[in-house]
């Protein structure tokens, strides 16, 4: 039995609760709850007030009375309060981003106490540099660390293994195609995203040495390599809409999955290019001059200052303190559309290439609701019943995993099912 299993007064803590994200998990919780009977949990965060109005609008959204539900008082800045918050519980679900600058201290109390720990970062620094410092403890501890459990990236790791599992033969590469749809109202992104954002910019260049580090061995050569796309491109496979290439986090997760689950189940590495899908010129040639302003402001320190003091400016309104609407969140939904290539025939040894070119075509959807604040909470809260029902089907007892590594082989994507989320063959 792992650390993490043993008697705790809870299963899972909320930490982070009173932020705008925090919120919707808290609610999400408080539904599924209803459910899986016998889950003890509580919130924690600095305000005791706040808290309990978090409690109080969660009791109201839900339609159930959680006010009674348990409150924590933890600070990131305290090392000793969070210390005590996680030797409470089995599992922190940890809210309180940017990881890049509140993250670590969160980890490090975990795996000293041997608490799970789940988040939602999308942030590949922060979620690679916890993998190189923290794997070996974690794993000795016997508890697991996991990142990316919201829409950054459990719908494009899970969808890659769906794809896989439903080709017939072995599947060579990926290209995924992401669209985000908007009500009459529009859509809409809260701050603390958009700072994750500037800051995750900056440190593209950090990457590149911390992978030499952290990934020695490398993985076997492709035969025959995913196609290299240009910058802009028309989608001949997506009704030849313009695509550009997704800058989220998605790709480098899928790719430390992929190196997992070979070094781990033997499974031959399938190649993964993501993009996103504009449907319109007007809105391409605004997205286009808007990303190159906000990258070359990123690299500076002045520049990044400019950023987070204008949000609304420099994004056209889209992300904001307030952070989208009701009606913005509930006309909002997301579709990845997954384009595979590969081989009819398998070959059981991974190491070993095709001499034939790939043949065979297969496109599968993952598609759900506003992905944000809609589908975040409910993959996390998902991926945390998960953990707490299915530890036993997860891999090494322990370690600093991908949502596709440490969810292989149990029930979670059925689970996301459940929750209004598609995974499907076309």
């Amino acid at each position: 039995m792992s650390s993490a299993d043993v008697q705790r007064e809870f299963d899972v803590v909320i930490f982070g609760a009173t932020g705008f994200t925090g919120q919707f998990v808290v609610e999400e919780i408080a539904r599924v709850v209803q459910k899986e009977h016998g889950i003890k949990w509580a919130i924690a965060g600095r305000n005791k007030s706040k808290l309990e109005t978090v409690l109080k609008q969660a009791s109201e959204v839900v339609g159930n009375d959680v006010t009674g539900t348990s409150i924590i008082i933890a600070d990131v800045a305290d090392e000793e309060s969070l210390l005590s918050m996680c030797r409470l519980t089995r599992m922190i679900l940890n809210c309180v981003g940017p990881y890049r600058f509140f993250g670590e201290p969160v980890v490090k109390a975990c795996v000293e106490a041997g608490s799970h720990h789940l988040d939602i970062s999308g942030e590949p620094q922060f979620i690679e540099t916890m993998q190189l410092k923290y794997h070996d403890a974690a794993q000795k501890a016997g508890c697991y660390i996991i990142s990316t459990c919201g829409f950054d990236s459990i719908p494009a790791d899970l969808g890659v293994i769906f794809t896989r599992d439903v080709f017939k033969g072995d599947l060579n590469s990926i290209e995924a195609y992401l669209s985000i749809n908007t009500g009459p109202e529009g859509g809409g992104g809260h701050y603390a995203t958009y700072e994750s954002a500037i800051h995750g910019f900056a440190s593209v260049k950090e990457l590149s040495a911390l992978r030499k580090t952290l990934f020695v061995k490398p993985l076997p050569k492709p035969a025959h390599r995913l196609q290299r796309r240009p910058q802009l491109f028309r989608g001949e496979r997506v009704g030849s809409d313009w695509c550009v290439h997704f800058q989220g986090a998605d790709r480098s997760v899928v790719q430390r999955t992929q190196r997992f689950n070979y070094e781990q189940l033997k499974e031959r590495p399938v190649q993964f290019n993501p993009f996103v899908r504009i449907s319109s010129t007007f809105w391409l040639v605004i997205i286009a001059l808007m990303t190159t302003i906000f990258s070359l402001l990123a690299n500076f320190s002045f520049g990044r200052s400019l950023l987070e003091k204008y949000p609304k400016i420099f994004t056209l309104g889209y992300f904001s303190h307030e952070g989208p609407t009701k009606k913005q969140i509930e006309g909002s939904s997301f579709s990845w559309h997954f384009v595979g290539e590969g081989y009819e025939t398998k070959i059981a040894d991974p190491d070993q290439q095709h001499d034939d070119k790939p043949s065979k075509m297969i496109e599968t959807r993952v598609c759900g609701p506003e992905p944000g604040y809609v589908t975040t909470p409910i993959c996390l809260v998902a991926a945390a019943m998960t953990v707490l029902k299915e530890a036993e089907k997860m891999p090494l007892d322990g370690g600093v995993l991908t949502p596709g590594g440490a969810f292989r082989k149990t029930s979670l994507r059925d689970r996301l099912t459940e929750a209004g989320m598609k995974f499907e063959k076309l």
